[in-house]
């Protein structure tokens, strides 16, 4: 059905249309009120082409083909993607400016090019910059090959002609199509090369990972779209307390996207981290108020962090909660189930919360810890550090149980934990002194005893 232009009559009063001028509107009875106007219409006398049906598969007689996963040479990068790059898989590789995209993929690179060829396309560096950073992090430059082009149909013949094994487009913003309209670096262009550079992964196996840009507020540059036409999307975040970077997945068709990835900037590159689960504790730190211990698990990995809250009197009417790394709404449900079950008056109280190493939560077994901190705060009374506490809040003040406990406990026996305040009914260990928490009230007991 194609469409076509034709001219109607309408009223410039009531809107009404008609094919032929009168001078009187039949709808409303305005006199001299039809204006002639060009619309397009469909039209009807074409109909829709026959189309022959295409054969369906039976998935069940399909070759039992296990995916063969090209390694990163970095456990940790490895983890993330779920167990390596998947060959024809497209990669949207996010992070802020600076924070080591190029250096990451670069390694990734370099890991691969004993085995299988690379093609590494850039449209901000020069042939010379790409080199010096090769050679900076000791990579073999033999087996990877450089495309300085930004036109994406130039650089997917190129690719097509050499094979890769693996194709790196640093950035997906400087490359333009010649079949879509827009400037460079517009939603149009980013949404039609990543759409091309999807094509040649599923049709020539060949895997890209492509490099964008972040806005101020942390997401991904250009439209929206842009994550679902790609399979996997990973971001390089940066840990506030130490040079650290965090690696995690937002979308991953073929692995969790619980999972995270530490690793640690060196001179050399990217490196990594030797035990991850005690990188978000200070170490040496003095015993202070407001301070407590807790065990998280991202994807399959426990982490001990710790829990910072400060509470003092409102300077102003209304009471202040900030919290950071932390869900803010969840604060507030806290601070009421504490003040109504606990008796513990915040009315005129700030609770200013944070989680040390600039890491964001949304475990519930943190409600037992941060109860613990803000009471601690509130009493001044100093809480053990060689103590841990795990366990989820309800409303009704009760405590409850979180998944994974075993886990959780036996990272904390790893790294030095000598009690832990769980919930009623969990687990028993001969390897570190368990103290049962039924309710928020058994918490201020636990620390005025």
């Amino acid at each position: 059905m194609s469409n076509k232009l034709s001219t109607v009559y309408i009223c410039s009063k009531c809107h009404a249309q008609t094919p032929k001028w009168a001078g009187r509107c039949g709808e409303c009875g305005s006199w001299g009120t039809l204006t002639a106007e060009t619309v397009e219409t469909k039209d009807s006398a074409k109909k829709t082409p026959r189309v022959a049906p295409i054969k369906a598969l039976d998935l069940g007689q399909l070759d039992d083909h296990k995916l063969e996963r090209l390694p990163t040479g970095i456990n940790e990068i490895d983890r993330v993607l779920g167990g390596g790059i998947v060959p024809g898989s497209l990669v949207l590789l996010g992070g802020e400016p600076g924070i080591g995209k190029s250096t990451l993929v670069a390694q990734i690179a370099g890991a691969l090019n004993k085995r299988n060829k690379v093609v590494y396309v850039s449209g901000e560096e020069s042939p010379g910059q790409i080199r010096s950073r090769l050679e900076r992090l000791k990579i073999d430059l033999d087996s990877i090959s450089f495309l300085p082009e930004t036109g994406a149909e130039k650089i997917i013949a190129s690719i097509e002609e050499i094979r890769p094994a693996l194709a790196i487009i640093d950035s997906i913003q400087t490359v333009y199509s010649l079949e879509a309209e827009g400037e460079l670096g517009g939603i149009n262009q980013i949404k039609a090369t990543a759409v091309k550079f999807l094509e040649l992964a599923k049709k020539k196996n060949i895997a890209v990972i492509l490099i964008g840009h972040i806005t101020k507020d942390g997401s991904l540059a250009g439209p929206k779209s842009l994550e679902h036409i790609v399979d996997t999307v990973i971001y390089l975040e940066t840990e506030t307390t130490h040079d650290f970077r965090i690696l995690r997945a937002s979308k991953n068709r073929f692995g969790s996207t619980n999972e995270l990835g530490i690793l640690e900037m060196t001179g050399n590159g990217f490196r990594e981290v030797i035990n991850p689960g005690s990188i978000f504790i200070e170490e040496g730190t003095e015993n202070l108020s407001g301070s407590c211990l807790s065990c998280i698990i991202e994807g399959t990995r426990p982490f001990l962090i710790e829990v910072q809250a400060l509470v003092t009197k409102t300077a102003f009417g209304y009471p202040v909660r900030k919290a950071s790394g932390f869900d803010l709404n969840r604060l507030q449900i806290l601070c009421a189930v504490l003040q109504k079950r606990a008796k513990i008056n915040l009315a005129n109280q700030d609770v200013i919360l944070n989680v040390v190493g600039g890491l964001r939560i949304a475990d519930p077994a943190l409600d037992l810890a941060v109860s613990m901190a803000i009471i601690s705060s509130l009493s001044n009374q100093v809480f053990d550090r060689q103590t841990i506490a795990l366990g989820e809040v309800g409303l009704g003040g009760e405590v409850r149980n979180v998944s994974r406990l075993e886990i959780r406990l036996a990272e904390a026996i790893k790294l030095g934990c000598k009690r832990a305040l769980v919930p009623a009914g969990g687990v028993s260990s001969a390897k570190i002194k368990l103290e049962t928490i039924k309710n928020v009230n058994d918490l201020v007991k636990f620390l005025t005893k």
